[in-house]
């Protein structure tokens, strides 16, 4: 375990946490018949303000270079450029960006409609927010449909989308009219704006071709260890269930 993949599972554990501890809240004020979930958090503002400098943080350290951050995000600052003498810049996931922007967009105006419509409150379209969080950690730990279906990099590091996680975290929140809701939105599409611009100004820092901070040897994660770790594990599982059941015919 190194540190940066330490930190993300930690993460995992408390945006796991947070989602349940809301989902709780939210089941018992509908089942109650309580007031919305919103106006529950309004009226406990140190929770509420807790959850948003939680937030809030971790989007405004990743305007900066950080030795706990993934690879994947930090290969646009320059400092984290290494020349390797090579002009060719590869970038093998660039074609898939549109694609998954669309239908992440797609996906979620269907949410936003029935928002609209009033079948779905504010405090679902928070609960969706904080499930995205915790699938988050979770296409980095364990399986990206990102990566696997679309994009087909080759690992986290070299990501085309990495610093996309935030604004496709909080989309629900557009549709939420609040000012905290609407604060967490504003900077993490300013966020992606900045590693978009990054990535127009300096394609070569997003290539593992050009830049041999993304080669395997210089990672920082080892994530890839743990995925096949627990590709085997499934693997042997598996054979294992199916030796049982010829067994039992």
């Amino acid at each position: 375990m190194t540190a940066v993949s330490s930190f993300h599972y930690f993460r995992l554990v408390y945006r796991s946490a947070l989602f349940l501890a809301f989902l709780w809240m939210y089941l018992s004020c509908r089942l109650s018949g309580g007031p919305e979930i919103s106006a529950v958090l309004e009226s406990r503002p140190l929770i509420l303000s807790l959850i948003w400098v939680v937030f809030t943080v971790e989007m405004i350290l990743r305007f900066f270079p950080s030795r706990l951050e993934s690879p994947g995000c930090q290969k646009q600052f320059a400092r984290n450029y290494v020349k390797t003498g090579r002009t060719n810049i590869d970038i093998q996931d660039n074609n898939g960006v549109v694609l998954v922007a669309l239908i992440w967009i797609a996906f979620n105006a269907v949410f936003g409609a029935l928002h609209m419509s009033g079948i779905l409150d504010d405090g679902i379209m928070i609960l969706l927010c904080l499930a995205y969080s915790v699938c988050d950690m979770i296409c980095i730990l364990f399986f990206c449909p990102f990566q696997s279906w679309f994009l087909k990099n080759k690992c986290c590091c070299t990501c085309r989308i990495y610093n996309w996680d935030y604004a496709m975290m909080f989309t629900p929140l557009f549709f939420v009219r609040k000012s905290y809701t609407w604060s967490l939105l504003v900077l993490s599409v300013a966020l992606l704006a900045r590693w978009e611009i990054t990535f127009y100004r300096y394609p070569e820092r997003f290539s593992e071709a050009t830049n041999g901070y993304l080669g395997c040897k210089n990672c920082s994660e080892k994530l890839c260890a743990h995925k096949n770790q627990l590709l085997r594990l499934w693997t042997q599982i598996a054979a294992f269930t199916d030796q049982r059941l010829r067994r039992l015919r």
